[in-house]
C-alpha cells in the first residue's frame, strides 16, 4: 500500500492526474480541467462562428443599401460608397468574417482532433491577431457610427443637413447593418479575452514559485 500511494503521489508531482477527474495540463504547472476546457472550445468557436456571420451580414446589409430620389427632375441614388466611413466599415467587416472563418475552422479541427494549444509562439499569434482585428472592428464602428449620427441629426454649427429625412430606407438599413457591426465587435472584444486566457494559461507557475 506504501508503494502504490508513494507511486500515487510521484506521479500526481510529475503532472498526471491519479485520480478519475479528467486533466488538462499547460505550461510548468498549470492545471485545467478537462470540462472547463471542452467549454473553452465550444465557446471560443460559437463566438468566432457568430462574428463571421454578423460581419457578413453587415456587409452584406451595406453593399445592398441604395435608395433613388428626384430633385428637381434630377436623380440621386444614395449609396455607402458616398460615406468613406461607411466603406470602411464594409472592408473591416469582410476582413472579420475572412479572419473568423479561418479562426473557426481551426478551432473545429482542434474540437474534432481533441488536439490542444500547447505552443507557446502559436498562442501568442492568435492572441495578436485577435487583439489587432478587435480595435480594427471597433475603430471601424466608431466612425461609422459618428458619420451615422450627423446623417440622423446633421451638424447646425457646420450647417450640415439631416440627411436621413430624404434617404429614409437607406438610413434604416444602415442603421441595421451597424447595428450587426456592433454586435461583431463586441464579439471580438470577447474572443480576445479567450485568446488572453488561452495564451498566458501555457505560462503556469513553477513549484516553489510566486
Amino acid at each position: 500500500m506504501s508503494q502504490g500511494g508513494g507511486a500515487a503521489a510521484a506521479a500526481g508531482e510529475n503532472g498526471v492526474s491519479p485520480g478519475n477527474v479528467p486533466v488538462c495540463y499547460y505550461g510548468t504547472a498549470g492545471r485545467v480541467p478537462a470540462a472547463v476546457e471542452r467549454r473553452v472550445r465550444a465557446a471560443e468557436l460559437f463566438l468566432r462562428c457568430a462574428t463571421c456571420g454578423l460581419a457578413v451580414l453587415a456587409a452584406a446589409l451595406l453593399s445592398a443599401d441604395r435608395q433613388t430620389r428626384i430633385f428637381f427632375s434630377i436623380e440621386k441614388e444614395a449609396r455607402y460608397t458616398d460615406m468613406q466611413s461607411l466603406v470602411f466599415l464594409v472592408i473591416a467587416n469582410g476582413m472579420a468574417a475572412c479572419y473568423s472563418l479561418l479562426q473557426g475552422a481551426r478551432c473545429m479541427v482542434s474540437i474534432l482532433t481533441g488536439g490542444v494549444l500547447v505552443s507557446r509562439p502559436m498562442a501568442w499569434a492568435i492572441f495578436f491577431c485577435d487583439q489587432v482585428m478587435a480595435y480594427f472592428t471597433i475603430s471601424a464602428v466608431a466612425v461609422a457610427m459618428e458619420a451615422a449620427m450627423i446623417g440622423k441629426y446633421g451638424n447646425m454649427p457646420f450647417q450640415w443637413m439631416k440627411t436621413c429625412q430624404l434617404y429614409k430606407r437607406f438610413c434604416a438599413q444602415a442603421g441595421g447593418a451597424v447595428a450587426c457591426a456592433v454586435a461583431a465587435s463586441l464579439n471580438m472584444v470577447v474572443i480576445s479575452l479567450v485568446s488572453a486566457f488561452n495564451l498566458f494559461r501555457l505560462y503556469g507557475s513553477g513549484k516553489g514559485s510566486k
